[in-house]
């Protein structure tokens, strides 16, 4: 199950990790993507803070998560090829893994639909 938010991030949920990274529509608006600074392993965050900063061509733009929880992993492999952003963000592009500490914030979280009406 995929959920969206407002600002552009996606996350899939396997139990109570979810996998997270930004839109196509993010990708796009940003442009070439060439650095990507990602989270510290282990480091607790809240719902809606910054927690990864993508710099393109165009511009650095911060990336928020979309619950609160603890970072489990990152995408290390976009330290060196920060373009797999742009070629699959919502797959290989992904950024960090994360387990939830309240998983009702899903609930805020729109479905694919609802996210592409955001768009209309």
């Amino acid at each position: 199950m995929k959920k969206y938010s407002e600002s552009h991030e996606w996350i899939e949920l396997e139990g109570t990790v979810g996998t997270v990274g930004v839109t196509d529509y993010a990708q796009k608006e940003l442009g070439d993507i060439v650095y990507v600074e990602l989270p510290k392993v282990d480091k607790e965050v809240t719902k809606g803070n910054e927690v990864v900063v993508l710099e393109s061509t165009k511009a650095a733009a911060d990336v928020y998560t979309p619950v609160s929880g603890k970072i489990l992993a990152v995408n290390t492999q976009l330290s060196t090829d920060a373009q797999k952003v742009n070629q699959s963000p919502e797959n290989e592009g992904w950024l960090f893994k994360i387990e939830l500490t309240d998983p009702e914030e899903l609930s805020g979280l729109m479905s694919l639909e609802e996210y592409r009406n955001l768009f209309k």
